[in-house]
């Protein structure tokens, strides 16, 4: 492995095998460093160390260490002191135990590294250990010197390397009696079938597919400030509350959410099955990438197209009803006044014909 810098060179010490290997960090940090900067000009904030006695800003040459009693009493330890001490694991990864994977309690694991065999004399020994490794089905626990104290670890293989784990001492674990729940509260049958029922559609995940989203969002912002662009508003998310009031109605919520997102079941589907009319906020799918964020502006939703085109056509057929309601009112006041005007004609047409003839009777009397 040229291209990887080893942290520690060594052997390990295999009962009396000896296997020249090289340390190397199994693992890197992807996370985005930031900088502590003046608001006022930008400027860089910059940490000096300097000795509170003499008030002055000292070298890193000049700078050792002390152990601080309990009294605040400062005790110089040299580095000397520290080499001197009788450490069998100085150099060595000494195994003390072969034990079950399962022995190892998650709690203790620490910083994995590779080890690599150093040179070709140690290819076969190393081999073999792996081999060893992987037909007893065991880890290897062991006893090392990093960075001038004693670690334990444990030795298991990666596909075609041994990784080793750094493990925290079993006095470096504290205690989970501070921490758990009430003893006296209890969950039902079917609460646990609930949260069974969840588990199963959540279902599993690959975890190589699984990505940092926070980051991927920093770097997004960084590259758009760096080039002058404003950056984008985050879409605007429901935010889980903290405090469950009903964890049954949140159990089937959480298993009808986990159904849309997976797309065995529609909204409306789940809503139906549940007699539920509310809507169903689908999880984000874990195999998808980074849900890209929604347009702002443009074309309005079909949903609204429809209640406006809706709205419309209610207006137009108001309106025509009213139209010809206005028509036959009209039409209805023509016809009344053309009946009144015809009989007020024929009242006076039947007038004139009786004074003509009451006329000539009058004369002939005379």
């Amino acid at each position: 492995m040229p291209h990887v810098r080893s942290i520690w060179n060594g052997a390990i010490s295999f009962g009396l095998v000896s296997i020249p290997i090289k340390v190397v960090n199994a693992t890197e940090s992807h996370s985005i460093s930031f900088r502590q900067v003046h608001l006022d000009d930008g400027g860089r904030i910059r940490y000096r160390k300097f000795c509170e006695v003499e008030d002055r800003e000292v070298t890193t040459g000049e700078i050792g260490k002390a152990y601080e009693d309990a009294d605040g009493t400062l005790i110089p330890i040299t580095d000397e002191e520290l080499a001197a001490l009788p450490i069998p694991t100085a150099r060595t990864i000494e195994i003390v135990a072969f034990v079950p994977a399962e022995r190892i309690d998650p709690l203790q694991m620490d910083t994995a590294y590779y080890l690599a065999a150093n040179g070709v004399p140690a290819t076969k020994p190393y081999v073999l250990l792996r081999e060893a490794l992987k037909r007893s089905q065991k880890v290897a626990v062991a006893k090392f010197a990093l960075r001038g104290r004693e670690r334990l670890g444990m030795l298991r293989v990666v596909d075609d390397v041994i990784a080793m784990h750094g493990l925290l001492w079993p006095d470096e674990i504290r205690s989970t009696e501070e921490v758990a729940p009430d003893a006296s509260v209890t969950v039902r049958d079917k609460e646990l079938d609930l949260a069974d029922a969840l588990m199963d559609t959540l279902g599993e995940v690959e975890l190589t597919e699984l990505h940092d989203d926070y980051r991927e969002a920093v770097e997004e912002l960084v590259a758009a400030k760096a080039s002058g662009e404003l950056p984008a508003a985050p879409p605007a998310g429901e935010r889980a509350g903290g405090k469950v009031l009903d964890l049954m109605a949140a159990l089937e919520k959480s298993v009808r959410a986990a159904k849309v997102s997976r797309g065995e079941e529609t909204a409306e589907e789940a809503g139906a099955r549940t007699g539920e009319s509310a809507e169903v906020t689908a999880l984000p799918s874990r195999r998808s990438a980074r849900t890209a964020p929604k347009e702002v502006g443009g074309k309005k939703s079909t949903s609204t197209a429809r209640k406006t085109a809706a709205k419309k056509t209610v207006a137009k057929s108001t309106a025509k009803s009213t139209g010809q309601a206005a028509g036959k009112a009209a039409a209805t006041k023509s016809t009344a006044k053309t009946t009144a005007a015809k009989k007020t004609t024929a009242k006076k047409a039947t007038g004139k014909k009786t004074a003509k003839k009451a006329t000539p009777r009058g004369r002939a009397s005379a």
